[in-house]
C-alpha cells in the first residue's frame, strides 16, 4: 500500500476520533471544513483552478462551503474511497496524495494539545524526505535567506538520495537557516506549519525572517 493511501486510512481514523468540529492547523478550518476541502479537491473538477488560481478561489471556497453541510459520515466515506477514476488525481494518486494526506492528517493530530511526532517507517522517511526538497524549494518566498534542510535520521541511503542529508533547498545570500530535524518535521515546516520539531541554526534575525516568510506551494 503506498504512503498515500496509507495516510488517507489513518486521516480518516483520526478524524472520526476526534469529530466534525474540532480544531485543525488550517487556520479556523474544522475538521469539517478541512474534509470538505478534500472531497472537492478530488471530485469536483471545476473547482480545481481555484486551487492554484486566485481569480478562481471564490467559486471553490463557494463549492468548498456547500460540501460542508454534507452528513459527517458520508464526508469521510467518500473520501477513504480516493478519487474516482474519473478524477484527474485518480492515475496519480501515489504521487498528488501522498504530501496532501500525511499535512493534513498532521493538522488534524497536531491541534490537540500534548501532540508528538509520530514514529514513521524509514521508507516513508525517505519519500518525506524527497517531497521535503521538492516543496522547500518553492518556499520561504519573500525571504532573503538561504535555507539549508538537515536531515537528522540515519535510516536512510545515501545510495538512493545522493545529495546526501544535507541539502541547500532555496540559495539566497550569504544569510544562511540551517534547518535540522526528521523529514516529516522539515516537510510541515515548508508547508507552513509552526507545529514541528526542528533544531534552527543561524542569527536570530535571520531565523525569524524565515518563520515570517511565504510558506508552501
Amino acid at each position: 500500500m503506498t504512503l498515500a493511501k496509507r495516510e488517507r486510512a489513518a486521516l480518516i481514523r483520526t478524524m472520526s476520533e476526534v469529530g466534525p468540529d474540532a480544531p485543525t492547523l488550517c487556520g479556523d478550518w474544522t475538521t469539517r471544513d478541512l474534509a470538505a476541502h478534500l472531497l472537492v479537491r478530488e471530485r469536483r473538477i471545476d473547482s480545481m483552478p481555484g486551487l492554484v488560481v486566485p481569480q478562481f478561489a471564490d467559486h471553490t471556497e463557494k463549492v468548498r462551503r456547500a460540501a460542508t453541510d454534507r452528513p459527517w459520515a458520508y464526508l469521510l466515506a467518500d473520501i477513504e474511497s480516493g478519487p474516482p477514476k474519473w478524477s484527474p488525481l485518480f492515475l496519480v494518486d501515489a504521487v498528488a496524495n501522498a504530501g496532501e494526506m500525511f499535512v493534513h492528517h498532521e493538522d488534524v493530530r497536531r491541534a490537540v494539545a500534548g501532540w508528538e511526532p509520530r514514529t514513521l517507517p524509514a521508507d516513508d522517511q525517505d519519500h518525506l524526505w524527497r517531497l521535503a526538497q521538492q516543496v522547500g524549494r518553492r518556499s520561504y518566498r519573500g525571504s532573503d535567506v538561504t535555507v539549508v534542510f538537515e536531515r537528522s535520521s540515519a535510516e536512510h541511503s545515501d545510495t538512493e538520495h545522493p545529495s546526501g542529508s544535507r541539502v541547500t533547498v532555496r540559495k539566497r545570500g550569504p544569510r544562511t537557516v540551517v534547518l535540522r530535524g526528521e523529514p516529516a518535521e522539515l516537510l510541515l515546516h515548508a508547508f507552513g506549519r509552526d507545529q514541528v520539531r526542528l533544531e534552527t541554526d543561524g542569527e536570530q534575525r535571520d531565523i525569524d525572517e524565515l518563520a515570517a516568510s511565504q510558506r508552501g506551494v
